[in-house]
């Protein structure tokens, strides 16, 4: 870095942690998700990432779609794009824990093994019927362009749009969870299905409806995806290993810790590759997370986990 100076270095970590802020909106939806799943519900969804690829897929083709058929509204198509992303991820995912998924509850070896085998099945379907070659989505033209906050200091739109849909949506799920019914079902059944059950709540659609949402929070991820790369059947597995650390980073069961490890890490991941390759980068970005575990063994809000 002996090349740059003061001012050069301000800015290009500035610019590279707003470059950032797309990939950290990815990593904190695949870790609310996972936090779902995972931390709430006891099952390791190794078929996470697929549902990223869902999303980005339906992102896409809706956007291919709008340009070929109503060019008029291409520049409000993501306003209908964002929620059919969840919608198609949400059933999906609803299907999967109906068949699959409530077979295999209180056996964490197996639900692994199956999700796993469910994620190669899902690249597949993805290879067979939408095609191998990568795809991306039309983004409109207000997304495109960047904020001048100083001469040497642009910050683009997108980033910035992202993290405020990121936040609505953390917020919103914490109302959801706290302040509805279905809400608190999800909560009771995750502390006592027994006793839940002999309330008269069905467990087993709350469940469902549990596991959908955590899929389509994914696929809302994989329409963000879409802003910053194109989509391919395997473009979710580079996000699978980096969503878990962040779920662990931030520790298990809290919503504060996961927005705080998500920023943190993606953040740190890109300023890292601006003065380093990808490689090596990532080198550093792992052994700075197993110091922080080290520390923190339980992650960084440990005192937020339900033994």
């Amino acid at each position: 870095m002996g090349d740059y100076t003061f001012d050069e270095i301000y800015a290009i970590v500035v610019m590279q942690s707003f470059s950032g802020v797309s990939l950290m909106c990815i990593y904190i939806l695949m870790g609310l998700g996972l936090y779902i799943i995972f931390g709430q519900m006891g099952v390791i969804n190794m078929a996470h990432a697929e549902f990223l690829v869902l999303g980005s897929y339906t992102m896409c083709l809706f956007s291919k779609f709008v340009t070929e058929n109503m060019p008029a509204f291409e520049n409000y198509y993501v306003i209908f794009a964002i929620p059919l992303s969840f919608g198609v991820a949400f059933g999906v995912g609803y299907l999967v824990e109906w068949f699959l998924i409530s077979r295999l509850y209180h056996r964490p070896l197996d639900t692994l093994l199956a999700t796993w085998g469910l994620s190669l099945i899902m690249q597949q379907c993805f290879r067979s019927f939408i095609g191998a070659r990568e795809m991306s989505a039309d983004l409109p033209e207000w997304l495109l362009g960047s904020w001048a906050a100083s001469d040497i200091i642009d910050i683009p739109i997108s980033g910035l749009v992202l993290l405020l849909l990121t936040v609505f949506l953390i917020v919103g799920l914490a109302l959801f969870k706290t302040k509805t019914r279905m809400g608190l079902r999800m909560q009771a059944t995750t502390q006592n299905r027994e006793m839940t059950g002999a309330l008269g709540i069905n467990t087993k659609m709350t469940d469902r409806i549990t596991f959908g949402i955590a899929c389509g929070i994914s696929g809302i991820a994989g329409a963000f995806f879409t802003t910053m790369a194109s989509t391919s059947p395997s473009a979710g597995t580079n996000y699978i290993v980096d969503s878990f650390l962040v779920l662990v980073v931030g520790g298990l069961g809290s919503l504060v810790g996961l927005f705080v490890s998500g920023g943190f890490l993606a953040l740190l991941s890109s300023i890292l590759e601006f003065f380093m390759t990808g490689s090596i980068a990532k080198v550093w970005l792992y052994l700075v997370i197993f110091v922080v575990l080290m520390k923190f063994t339980r992650g960084l809000f440990s005192d937020k986990v339900r033994s």
